[in-house]
């Protein structure tokens, strides 16, 4: 795998042999890994390594060849991380008694002092590594996925993209309920194949080296994925970028792609779109729903944009947030109030949909693997309205979730996706609704997709 910062050519995200796992499969032995008997297949997966060894260095150079991938953090790498967070220069406290002033020390304190005293990366590392991880090189560029089968053979494939700042850890919640929904109080035919790729220039994927990453580009390449894991008939999710890039595929309608399901659609009407660029009060004759969406929106237009400006503008400046881990997590937990609010609680000791743990090991993964500012680079690549609404052409289903950065009312969604097939306002989750509602999240998925199968 190439990458070109300094962390990772000291040799911790690679697929070479120090992890055993230096195989590459070429077109013959994809053709043998996807057949069409899954059982077979999740054999063959299981013994991976052992037939991939005796034909990986002639297969190597092949462009297309999906190689196993493994991490395996040096524990330097790990030690250097405990003695940057402890040598953490703070400033004084806000002059306020709440986060109007940004993200509060006493919570930055507290996030601090568990990252350098409880958390334990090898209990990270080891929970990624209990599921299938793949490197494939699309575009001329290294592409991390987990790809989890169900043991259904009629599963419906899935593609499930993250976000800013979110990465795969988002998902991980959600390929037990999703792959084998039995165990988790679904049926059957409600079972789903998971490919959880890692966008360019986030995790373990690659960081491009020029320009023209947009969520188009994303897209393809993700089509190009599905079609090289031999599926001929799936369905895309996403939020965030997620819903970005889930979004353009819908547009660019590849073969197989049958539907989509976001959890931050893009509803937002052009008569709304302008009153809250003016800055101006609310149309009149909105609908409490509409209303509620309304009043969300100008209050993250107004005080939440922030971060999304400076990283469309000036990602390169953000030199503190890869020199700085305290810094870089303050960066990523100040991304929409309502899920600040549950992280500030969660460090406070509450009970909430997310742990300390959960909030910790996202941070870390950016911080290892040097993504503060490859991944920001994606909002200075796309040129996208993000919330209006694209005139997808193919089924497409919402969750609209109460805490969302805004909450989409049904009336605007159905506007939006002239082929609704699921809308469902659901009372409790934000930003982060995969990760954070894990139960009601995969059942949404289930009964999106259900008359699609």
């Amino acid at each position: 795998m190439k990458q070109t910062d300094d962390r990772s050519r000291r040799g911790f995200l690679k697929t070479g042999s120090m992890f055993g796992l230096a195989v590459a499969f070429g077109p013959g032995t994809i053709g043998e890994a996807f057949a069409d008997s899954k059982s077979n297949t999740i054999k063959r997966e299981a013994t991976m390594t052992q037939t991939g060894a005796q034909r990986g260095s002639q297969q190597a150079d092949d462009k297309n060849a999906i190689r196993p991938f493994h991490v395996n953090v040096p524990g330097a790498e790990l030690t250097d991380l405990r003695r940057r967070i402890n040598a953490t220069k703070w400033p004084e406290r806000e002059l306020v008694s709440d986060a109007t002033q940004g993200v509060q020390l006493a919570t930055m304190q507290k996030l601090a002092h568990y990252w350098a005293t409880d958390y334990d990366w090898r209990k990270t590392e080891a929970k990624l590594n209990s599921y299938p991880q793949f490197v494939t090189n699309i575009d001329g560029l290294d592409i991390h996925f987990i790809h989890v089968r169900s043991k259904n053979p009629n599963a419906l494939p899935v593609i499930v993209t993250h976000g800013w700042p979110g990465s795969i850890i988002e998902q991980l919640k959600i390929i037990g309920p999703l792959t084998d929904p039995v165990a988790y109080g679904g049926k059957a035919e409600d079972s789903f194949d998971v490919v959880i790729p890692s966008l360019p220039g986030y995790g373990f994927s690659g960081k491009p080296t020029a320009t023209g990453w947009d969520p188009q580009r994303v897209a393809r390449a993700w089509a190009v994925l599905m079609n090289r894991l031999a599926y001929k008939r799936y369905v895309a999710q996403g939020g965030d970028w997620g819903n970005a890039v889930t979004e353009q595929m819908a547009l660019q309608q590849p073969a197989g792609l049958i539907g989509i399901h976001t959890n931050m659609p893009a509803t937002i009407p052009d008569d709304i779109a302008k009153a809250l660029a003016s800055g101006g009060p609310p149309p009149s004759g909105l609908s409490a729903d509409e209303k509620y969406a309304y009043d969300q929106l100008a209050f993250f237009y107004k005080h939440g944009l922030g971060y999304a400006n400076e990283m469309a503008n000036r990602p390169q400046t953000l030199y503190g947030i890869a020199d700085s881990p305290v810094g870089l997590a303050a960066w990523m937990i100040d991304h929409d109030s309502q899920s600040y609010d549950l992280i500030t609680r969660v460090f406070d000791g509450k009970s909430e949909g997310l742990t300390q743990e959960d909030i910790v090991e996202n941070i870390t993964l950016y911080w290892l693997t040097n993504t503060a500012v490859s991944s920001a680079r994606l909002y200075w690549e796309s040129k996208l309205a993000f919330f209006a609404p694209k005139g997808v052409p193919i089924p497409a289903a919402v969750s609209a979730f109460q805490n969302e950065i805004y909450t989409a009312p049904r009336t605007w969604t159905e506007k939006a996706y002239p082929k609704l097939i699921h809308y469902n306002r659901l009372p409790k989750g934000t930003h982060f609704a995969a990760w954070e509602q894990p139960k009601v999240f995969s059942e949404e998925l289930r009964a999106s997709f259900r008359s699609l199968r």
